[in-house]
């Protein structure tokens, strides 16, 4: 089928994972690969339970953002599966760790981080690498935050959150890699806003309100449009945030 997307997105058991790839089923002619790591989380069972454009597909695959070969292996499923190129890749899986002051951050807890926000988003984007590569316009968009901004942490405040903002750093610098190092790649850091996932409204509070501003469906649907609208030579090697459509300095 020659007009068939292929959109993988991590995290999709929950969350603004779960609401993207609701997102892209619901359109015609997609093939939506979701990683989850438990089959029995309530957002699985919704997603399978959601509406499916003409033509589209779900495939769910195991991936642990602590392991180091589960990518990879997902990859080998997909391809049995007949998967032969990717057109989205959607790094979106992540953690948030508590706050913690960088003088008394707990090296543990900043290194799991480092793990899940970083390490398993670049493992994947190596694992994926051959497919992107097959795809006629490919795009890696991870999900970052506007907590990774190295350019805002004093107007911010963002220093009371060694553990999140060190490793959404490291994504964002990840995602600008391979920008510079393949000309043929859409790659775009994606700001989602604040979204009322268990994460965001952790945050929310955190800040004196009393919820995420933000649904994951409304966010979804603003990434997915900035994605959607982006190219080579639109937001490609940039930091976004999907919301207001501005840029973030790195």
């Amino acid at each position: 089928m020659p007009d068939q997307q292929v959109i993988f997105v991590t995290g999709a058991g929950r969350g603004l994972g779960n609401a993207l790839a609701r997102a892209y089923l619901a359109r015609p002619n997609h093939t939506v690969i979701g990683s989850i790591r438990d089959d029995a989380a309530p957002g699985v069972a919704v997603l399978k339970a959601s509406p499916k454009g003409d033509g589209s597909r779900l495939i769910f695959v195991k991936i642990d953002s602590s392991s180091t070969t589960d990518a990879a292996a997902a990859v080998k499923a997909i391809e049995s599966e007949g998967i032969q190129h990717i057109d989205v890749l959607i790094a979106n899986a992540g953690v948030s760790p508590p706050l913690e002051p960088i003088e008394t951050v707990d090296i543990g807890t900043l290194s799991s981080a480092f793990q899940v926000n970083a390490v398993a988003p670049l493992t994947l984007y190596q694992a994926c690498y051959e497919l992107l590569k097959k795809s006629s316009h490919p795009k890696f968009a991870p999900i970052s935050s506007a907590a990774g901004t190295l350019g805002g942490m004093e107007h911010g405040k963002t220093y009371v959150a060694p553990s999140y903002c060190i490793s959404k750093a490291a994504l964002n610098w990840i995602t600008l890699a391979a920008h510079c190092s393949n000309p043929w790649l859409t790659s775009i850091a994606i700001s989602p806003g604040l979204v009322g996932t268990d994460m965001g409204n952790k945050t929310a509070k955190y800040l004196g309100l009393e919820k995420a501003p933000w649904t994951p469906e409304q966010s979804a649907e603003k990434v997915i449009d900035l994605i959607d609208n982006s190219s080579r030579e639109k937001y490609s090697g940039k930091f976004m945030d999907a919301i207001t459509g501005n840029e973030f300095p790195w």
